[in-house]
């Protein structure tokens, strides 16, 4: 097993609440600055931009997973990352037809701009991405599962878009194979969290909508083989040493904590 640093909720230019400098290249090189070895990118209801994403990473040493923040019908954020740019795409097509035909405001929401590799643009969409979809947050999460999907509950620890801030509570049968906390919390706040949630898979994320957001402080420690779609799946259910290292009560850094051969159970 080795240590990666895993960042599973970033946004692009797609998101009309991201900064125009979330560009896929830009992504990238903000990744292998910070020593983030894997991301997911979840824009608002659509995995249109992953693929370009994916593809400037090809030869950077920074995996790509392909995803989306669809937003219930309640207004709960859930992020669904999928093994591939296929998959994801049949997932949005599901999202879509779900959608309501609002068309996006460029000049009071922001942009919503689909790009390739290069950040060559492909096209604007004008339906409003940041609205809530015809299904409640936990159809969203059956749907992601059959549809060979990992769902995590976003920033659960905020006041809006949340399940708990929404719904009150996780019921213990909800079959979400993590919860999202927001990165500026510490590992003991973290740890409270987990307890709160009935000790599920809790994961730091950097939310980035602009680049300075991607952070190696932000990031969800994990010991996987390698860098997939599949060892995270693995880690989420702590098979064959595969694990998820955050949140712990320890102020060292996770490269110290490793390096000190002190990595926690867990």
């Amino acid at each position: 097993m080795e240590l990666f640093h895993m960042d599973l909720h970033i946004h692009t230019v797609l998101s009309p609440c991201a900064e125009l400098d979330m560009g896929a290249p830009d992504i990238i090189r903000r990744c292998i600055e910070e020593h983030v070895d894997i991301i997911a990118i979840t824009d608002h209801n659509s995995s249109r931009n992953s693929r370009a994403v994916k593809k400037a990473a090809e030869g950077s040493g920074v995996e790509v997973i392909c995803g989306l923040e669809v937003q219930s019908a309640e207004d709960i954020h859930v992020l669904c990352l999928f093994p591939d740019p296929e998959r994801a795409a049949l997932f949005e097509e599901w999202v879509k037809e779900r959608l309501p035909r609002i068309l996006n405001r460029p000049e009071k929401f922001g942009d919503q701009i689909e790009i390739d590799e290069k950040n060559n643009i492909i096209r604007e969409h004008e339906i409003l991405l940041v609205q809530g979809m015809n299904a409640t947050a936990d159809e969203i999460i059956e749907r992601a599962a059959v549809a060979g999907g990992l769902s995590i509950l976003a920033h659960i620890d905020r006041p809006v878009y949340s399940y708990i801030a929404v719904l009150g509570m996780i019921p213990g049968d909800l079959k979400v194979d993590a919860v999202e906390l927001s990165g500026c919390l510490s590992g003991d706040e973290a740890l409270e969290w987990k307890a709160k949630t009935g000790g599920r898979n809790v994961i730091r994320t950097s939310d980035a909508h602009r680049l300075m957001d991607i952070s190696l402080d932000r990031t969800t420690p994990v010991m996987l083989e390698r860098p997939s779609f599949r060892e995270i799946e693995m880690a989420f259910k702590g098979e064959s040493g595969r694990k998820i290292l955050w949140p712990w009560g320890d102020l060292r850094t996770p490269m110290e904590i490793y390096q000190e051969g002190d990595l926690p159970m867990k």
